[in-house]
């Protein structure tokens, strides 16, 4: 017959889905034995699997080699004191209900348990089960409880010190940015961990006193069900439930004890690699002499007389003859590790180095605090990384070139809700922004104020506030403009790469530009570089025009204007003034767009003849220029744009064209948002309105 077999995809999503209910049935069914009545036998099952369960905890946490290795003892911990106290609800009713028709009422555990620990005497029985369970109560769990709870004060105020380990490791090389991060997680979850054993603990300590009380009402409770309800003569009723009460006490305060004693080994432990047992056997019995001289005062009480002579005898021989056989091996390991050893491995502080060891520095960086890690990860939406790259395509669409990929890393040294932005290894814009907050931005003319923190946009320095989310409707009614944090951060990341785009054009790009152009018109492309300008010469007129401002889009009329001019021309700043004329129309479209008429402002005559001499005296860069002028240049031009800014125009100087490259190098540092353009540059087809003359005073 042809077996069908469960495809490999259906078998683990069944697996998985098997694993997701096991929570629930577990709560249903601690709640069914609380509530419904169970049968002897399925008592039976369910104590016998409590035990079960708590040797299972004692030998994995044996077995474990360090406490985050079970990381869900906490929860297996509340969940078994649970099951004991559900099967002591249900055994109750059992033993009140059932327990006058013999000793096997609630079960053959509970029956077997009782007469094991009673052996025929009630107060002996009783007397053990009691010391028993303040051996639980008061040494075990409360000593397990107290070193949790110092375990935690530990791990929480060790936590600073293991992070700034970690971060020194990153830094220096030592380790990868996944290895630093999953180091700081497993220290976060070490203090966690430690401070849900200390609150589980009390569960346990909670579950010794309630075994206590449940024997206790279980005995006085049968007693009065058996000579009340159903007559039965004193003793036979003492003997039948206080052995059901005895049985089932021990029944339930055996496994917890077991569990308790898994606590204590799993929060006491040292950090190791090696698991409870090979520690023990390893250093307790790692010293020969320390057993010669217990097998020699063992061997001297052996010889008392009164002694168990054969018993101490015989221990101090197995003592005596386990330190020789230790120290036999130990000898021949020693003689042949000289011929085994391995060469030893060259330690990293004494390897040379090596240009491996050189860290190019990233174009554009993006650090975060970790309270904004959310934003930049994917497993947890990272919602920032989209932006991202949405920024690096519209950059490329209206600029003209591929800005280089932005290199997201956390920085702990940072405020928790802290950002910075770096040029080339370089500082060059900071903020904050809290994410599950919205910034509201005060565009000038939002009415009244907001609660929350005061701050101004990082991007353009406008007065902003941000605000927690139940606030925004009511900003956005103010006038106020709302963004959420990862767009305070996307938007300070687009400006700040569109001011310093002349920077990210390298000769990488400038080639990959070429090489794009190069598949359209590869002819024009081959004419122009190297054979008359190098591709040096290309980047800084390109990068001349990116300074100012002036997108690269219409690479092939760049490239016909530097072809048509190289010949007599090879001067940059020269070659960037013809390119501008040619790509006049853009500029135009761009500062003032869908406009037939320009509103400019212009030079008084007299300031304009002042300039051309001082231009024929000092040389291009200005350096003639009377510093006493150059400061009445800057102030008025400073209040003419504040001017066309306020009837909401573009402030644009109007020069001629020897003045237009030097007005706007002086001009461009005090007031980066005044554009200079040359009557060159202007399309015919435009008509100029003056609106105001820099010098008319």
């Amino acid at each position: 017959m042809n077996s069908i077999r469960m495809p490999a995809w259906l078998s683990g999503l069944g697996a998985s889905a098997s694993r997701g209910v096991a929570a629930p049935i577990i709560i249903i069914m601690l709640l069914a034995m609380m509530v419904l009545p169970l049968p002897a036998f399925i008592l039976d099952i369910f104590f016998s699997f409590n035990i079960a369960l708590s040797i299972i905890v004692l030998l994995t946490a044996l077995y474990t080699v360090k406490p985050l290795d079970f990381m869900a003892f906490p929860t297996i911990l509340l969940v078994s004191t649970m099951l004991r106290l559900s099967l002591n609800v249900a055994s109750t009713r059992v033993v009140l209900t059932e327990g006058h028709t013999g000793a096997a009422a609630a079960g053959k555990v509970i029956e077997a348990f009782g007469h094991f620990l009673i052996g025929g005497n009630y107060t002996v029985g009783i007397v053990v089960f009691i010391i028993l369970t303040i051996i639980n109560f008061t040494v075990v769990t409360k000593g397990a409880g107290r070193i949790a709870e110092v375990g935690a004060r530990f791990a929480l105020d060790a936590m600073p010190g293991k992070q700034m380990a970690i971060d020194a490791d990153l830094n220096a090389g030592l380790i990868a940015e996944a290895e630093a991060r999953r180091r700081r997680t497993e220290v976060a979850q070490e203090a966690e961990f430690y401070g849900a054993m200390d609150g589980a603990s009390k569960y346990v300590r909670g579950d010794a006193v309630a075994g206590i009380m449940v024997t206790v009402i279980n005995i006085v409770g049968g007693l009065l069900v058996g000579l009340l309800q159903h007559d039965l003569p004193f003793a036979e009723a003492l003997k039948t439930y206080t052995l059901l009460a005895i049985g089932d006490g021990l029944v339930a305060q055996i496994p917890s004890l077991i569990i308790s004693t898994a606590a204590g080994i799993v929060v006491s432990r040292v950090a190791s690699d090696q698991d409870i047992g090979t520690q023990l056997v390893g250093q307790l019995f790692a010293k020969p002499q320390v057993l010669y001289i217990t097998a020699g005062i063992i061997g001297g009480m052996g010889l008392i007389p009164g002694m168990p002579n054969m018993v101490f005898l015989l221990l101090a021989g197995v003592m005596a003859g386990t330190a020789y056989l230790i120290s036999k091996r130990r000898a021949e390991a020693a003689d042949a590790a000289p011929a085994e050893a391995p060469p030893p491995a060259t330690a990293p502080e004494q390897e040379e180095a090596s240009w491996q060891d050189i860290m190019p520095v990233d174009t554009l960086g993006l650090e975060v605090g970790y309270r904004l890690i959310p934003l930049v990860d994917k497993t947890q939406g990272g919602e920032l990384l989209k932006r991202i790259k949405g920024i690096r395509k519209k950059f490329a669409q209206e600029v003209g070139f591929l800005a280089p990929p932005v290199h997201i890393r956390d920085n702990l040294e940072l405020k928790p809700a802290a950002y910075r932005i770096t040029l080339k290894g370089v500082e060059v814009g900071a903020g904050e922004a809290f994410n599950g907050q919205f910034l509201a931005i005060n565009p000038g003319m939002a009415s009244g104020t907001l609660p929350g923190v005061a701050t101004s946009d990082p991007a353009f320095g406008l007065p902003a506030t941000w605000i927690e989310a139940g606030l925004r409707d009511q900003a956005q009614a103010m006038g106020y403009t709302v963004v959420d944090a990862g767009t305070v951060v996307a938007t300070h990341l687009n400006h700040l790469i569109t001011s310093h785009a002349s920077e990210l054009l390298g000769r990488a790009e400038v080639q990959s530009l070429l090489d794009h152009l190069g598949k359209d018109a590869p002819k024009l492309v081959e004419d122009l570089v190297p054979k008359m300008v190098s591709l040096s010469t290309l980047q800084k007129v390109l990068q001349n025009l990116l300074v100012e401002g002036v997108h690269i889009r219409d690479m092939r009329s760049i490239i016909e204007t530097l072809a048509e001019h190289a010949v007599h021309i090879q001067d940059p700043a020269d070659l960037t003034a013809l390119v501008r004329v040619a790509l006049g129309r853009a500029i135009v479209q761009q500062l003032f767009p869908g406009a037939g008429e320009l509103s400019v402002m212009t030079l008084d005559n007299r300031l304009e003849r002042l300039l051309m001499q001082a231009l024929g005296s000092g040389g291009a860069d200005g350096a003639g220029i009377e510093p006493g002028l150059a400061d009445t240049i800057a102030q008025q031009a400073g209040l003419a744009a504040q001017q066309q800014e306020a009837l909401g125009l573009t402030p644009v100087l109007l020069v001629p064209g020897p003045l237009r490259a030097l007005l706007s190098r002086f001009l461009r540092r005090a007031l980066p948002q005044l554009k200079v353009l040359s009557h060159s540059e202007i399309p015919e087809t435009k008509t100029i309105r003056v609106t105001s003359l820099v010098g008319a005073q």
